[in-house]
Parts: C-alpha cells; structure tokens; sequence
C-alpha cells in the first residue's frame, strides 16, 4: 500500500488543512525518497496524491550522477589525501511551482559526493524547503483584477 495514503488515512489533522498541498512529480523513483524525507525533516506541508490536489507542483529535474574515471589521476589524488569525491557526484535540482499558474516559487539545487546519495540529497531538498516554508509561507498568487474582470481601463487599472 502507498505510505503516502496511509499517512493521510492515519495523520490527517485539522492543521493539515492550512499546510501548502505539495504534488511530488514522478521522476524514476526519486519522488519516493523526497516524500520520505518529507516526513523525516518534519516538512511543514501535506504531500497531495494527484497533481489536481495540489496547491504546488515539486518538480525534480534528473537525477545527475558523474563517476570519478578510475586511473592514475584518482590513485594520484588519493595519494596527497584527496581521497574525498573520488567515487563521483550526484547533483538533482528542484522548483516548487504553482499549480495552476506554473509559477516559480521556490528552487533549489543540491551535488552530493558519491554515486548513490538519493536519501542525502532528498534529505537535503527537504531540510531547505522547510526552512522556505517557515520563513515565508507560499500563497498561492491572486489574480489582477483585470484579469478577473477582462476589463482595462485607459490608464489599464481597473
């Protein structure tokens, strides 16, 4: 059974209802481990199931992993006891975008030394984007009155 349905099931709580809604696009299984380090971070914002329950969309680019060449240049390195990031990078960034404007509210990119850091670096979007979230709660942004009416006066403010 999906956690994510299980936690609402069992975690729902009247305060859940002022938290941002935040759909987590798929993006090869990488979308499992941000959703868990939602919960380890203690993210201030309920993971919604279907992009049509979310007031915000997280969208993750992919998952970029860079391996060190093995050779004389990573046994030399490793000599002068620069051993550290031999075994390559990871690097993944993230926007958290409106979701019915698209637009940007908030972004971040992380690099983790080693190749299969996917827990680090989810923990890390997560411990950001809380920090994001209590400084300055996203509003979903309102619309112009023009927009709201399709009138325009000739000094175009309503």
């Amino acid at each position: 059974m999906n956690f994510r349905v299980v936690w609402l099931l069992c975690g729902m709580a009247p305060w859940a209802l002022s938290q941002p809604r935040i759909y987590i696009e798929p993006q090869g299984g990488f979308e499992s481990y941000i959703s868990a380090a939602f919960f380890k971070k203690h993210v201030p914002a309920v993971v919604a199931n279907g992009k049509q329950d979310g007031t915000f969309v997280l969208k993750s680019g992919a998952v970029v992993t860079q391996e060190e060449k093995s050779g004389l240049g990573k046994l030399a390195r490793c000599a002068y006891a620069l051993c550290i990031g031999i075994d390559g990078s990871q690097t993944v960034s993230v926007e958290l975008r409106d979701a019915t404007s698209d637009q940007l509210v908030w972004a971040y990119s992380v690099r983790k030394v080693g190749t299969v850091n996917y827990q680090s670096s989810a923990e890390a979007i997560a411990k950001h984007l809380k920090e994001f979230l209590e400084q300055k709660p996203p509003k979903a942004p309102r619309k112009s009155p023009q927009a709201q009416t399709g009138r325009k006066t000739a000094s175009g403010i309503s």
